[in-house]
Order: C-alpha cells, then structure tokens, then sequence
C-alpha cells in the first residue's frame, strides 16, 4: 500500500511537467502582424506594417471608440529581409505572422520583376497563408495601412481584410489571393490581374469625411514585369469574362433617359479554334437580367437587346484596352492550353498565344429569364 501512495505522489508531481507548453509564447506577450504594404523608392525596399490588437476586437466587433486598432510601422532596406529585421530593432515584442490577412504592393514594388522577389520572400515563410489577399495601388502605401471601416468597426470588417462579403453583392473586380497569384503567374499567360485599389472618400459622418479602400481596376504583372493599370470603364468587361462573378450591373441611355439592369447567374464558355498559325475564339455567355431602374414604359424584348449589345461592347472595348498593353485580359491562352496543349505548343510565345483585334471571333450573348421584381414591365407609379 505504501509502494502505491508513493508511485502515485510522484505521478502526481510529474503530471503537470508533461502537460506543460514550455516552448510556447503567452498571446498577451505576442504583437500580431494583420497587413503588409510594400514600396520601393531610392532602389531600396519599405516595408509599412500593420499591427493589430486581437484583444480589443476580441470583445466585441464594436471596439472601443477610444482604443487604438492598429500601429503602422516602418522600414527601408536593400532587401525585405533587411527591411523586417531592421523593424525588428524598434519591437517591444515578438511578431507572429499567422494572422496575416492582406498585401499592398505599389507599382514601383511590382516592376522589373520585384514582383517575383516578394512573393518568394513571404511564401518561403511559413507562418504566412496562401490566403492572404494581394493588392496594388497608386496611393501612398502607409494611407492604405491606416484605413478604417464604415463606424469604427473592427479592422477584420474592412474591404481589404474581407473582399469576398461585398463580391457576393457586386462583382466588379475578382479578389485574389496568394494562391491564386502564384497559380496564374505559372501558368499560360504567365500574367495576373491583381484587384488596383485607391482611397475614397466618397462617405463622411457628422465628424468628418471617412477614407475607405475601392476597387477601381487591375494591375497586370508576369514574373519579370508590371505591364500597367486598367481602370474605370476601360475594365468593365472584365467581369462578364470572369467565372466567379456573381453580379454585375450595366446602365444603358434610351430615349434621353437611363436603363439600369443587373446581371447575375452567369455562365461562360471560350472555345478555341486553331486555323493554321492563328487561334480564334469563340465567346458564349448565358445569364439572367433583372430591370432595377427605368422610366416610362418597356419590354422585354428590349431588355435582352440592350444586354446582349452593352455587354459586347464592355467585353470589346476592354480586350482593346488589354492589347494595347500587350495584355491577354481574358487569359484566351489558358483556354486552348487546357483544351490542346498540343496546339498551344505550336502558336504560343513565351506561353502566350499570339493576340490580335480579331481573335475574338464571335461574341454569343443569350439572356434566359428577365425579371423585373413585379410582374409588368411598366413604372409602379403612372
């Protein structure tokens, strides 16, 4: 009986050693990394980030009105390395990069091939999700780092740490994530269409006007280089040749007025045909119309009409854009490497297929059902 008393004394004392985490750091002892902007100027790299506290926004989605969120660093160095270790030097604690939500690179990080370099740079690190969503922009990099949601939400309610909450309602420009990023850059046609963001201030309250991120078009980068921006209208046929658009929205003029009409259900299909050195493509897509804003009277025939001849010209007009940036917009390459490789090998260069103005040899528009959110094609009120 005393051999037993004794053997489990010692359990005892041991018990607690075993469970312990003795390699592990408390979470109030830890500084969270959240978003990344990255810039190059006077050829060295700087870093701007973005910390968050977890404990605050923890407790509620609304915050405290009088805690602070964030705290931007930064840094410059020959390389990010260099550039993070030199933030490094100024942190009272250790960094954990797990939590990493987003990415905004400005145009000079994206050219001459600086592209390549920081994607390596992160995804070599593995603390770091291919989730984390990737952005570009013209506005100064430590502004993005500091912008707020709508009521001082909780940072994880902004456009940029949260893109696909809005997608869902409107579908202009497709988010896109490291995984994503690396998948298009190795693939026919080598290039990637990352979401161009700027700074609006199109919302204020009764204090004073408030400064949200918006999404007003593409940067095209390959491996080696920044082909550019397309922004506005220039990019509005994008989305009707992106698959996991969800909605969309075209307004059209008639008889001195407007038409609004929203699209959704959408549904493409390219099909490439080779004719001796040259590939052809044809473009058909399939969707619903819903009628949101008209005056006056109008039927359905016009609707269909007025989609079908909007969307091709928006589709048109963006695919000109994206030549005359030696551009394959609509990734036309990648269709034909999926479907015959065999013949990609023959036509493409440097994994591109060879594009001109007529590539696009026919452009299939059919719209299956009209709604109208009542059950006449006429103003509610006479």
């Amino acid at each position: 009986m005393k051999r037993i008393t004794k053997r489990l004394c010692i359990l005892c004392l041991v018990l607690p050693l075993l469970t312990s985490c003795w390699d592990v750091d408390e979470p109030n002892r830890i500084r969270y990394i959240y978003a990344i902007g990255i810039d190059y100027k006077e050829d060295k790299y700087e870093i701007h980030a973005q910390i968050i506290d977890f404990i605050n926004i923890a407790k509620t989605e609304q915050p405290n009105q009088d805690a602070i969120q964030v705290e931007v660093g930064k840094a410059k160095g020959d390389t990010i390395e260099e550039a993070f270790f030199e933030l490094y030097k100024s942190m009272d604690l250790k960094l954990f990069w797990g939590h990493m939500t987003y990415m905004v690179l400005s145009e000079e990080a994206l050219k001459e091939g600086r592209a390549n370099i920081v994607i390596n740079a992160f995804l070599r690190f593995r603390e770091i999700r291919y989730q984390t969503w990737v952005y570009t922009t013209k506005d100064p990099i430590g502004e993005i780092m500091l912008l707020n949601p709508l009521f001082n939400s909780a940072m994880t309610r902004l456009k940029l740490a949260d893109p696909m909450s809005s997608y869902q309602q409107e579908s202009f420009i497709e988010p896109i994530d490291f995984r994503k990023l690396v998948i298009r850059l190795n693939e026919p046609s080598y290039e990637v269409n990352i979401p161009y963001v700027k700074i609006d201030d199109n919302w204020e309250n009764e204090k004073e006007k408030d400064k949200l991120p918006k999404f007003e078009g593409v940067g095209v980068v390959t491996p080696d280089e920044f082909k550019g921006f397309i922004s506005g209208e220039k990019i509005n046929g994008l989305q009707w040749m992106t698959k996991e658009t969800k909605k969309g929205e075209i307004t059209i003029p008639r008889n001195d007025k407007f038409v609004s009409i929203t699209i959704d259900n959408l549904k493409i299909k390219v099909k490439p045909k080779v004719q001796g050195d040259e590939v052809k493509f044809e473009v058909k897509l399939n969707m619903n119309a819903l009628l949101s804003s008209f005056e006056g009277k109008i039927t359905e025939k016009e609707i269909r009409q007025f989609v079908k001849k909007q969307i091709k010209k928006e589709i048109e007009e963006t695919y000109l854009e994206g030549l005359e940036k030696d551009v394959d917009i609509y990734r036309l390459s990648e269709y034909l490497y999926r479907s015959d490789v065999k013949n990609w090998k023959k036509v493409q260069k440097d994994g591109k297929v060879p594009l001109t103005e007529s590539s696009i040899s026919s452009i299939t528009i059919e719209v299956n059902k009209v709604y109208t959110g009542r059950k006449a094609f006429k103003e509610t009120i006479e």
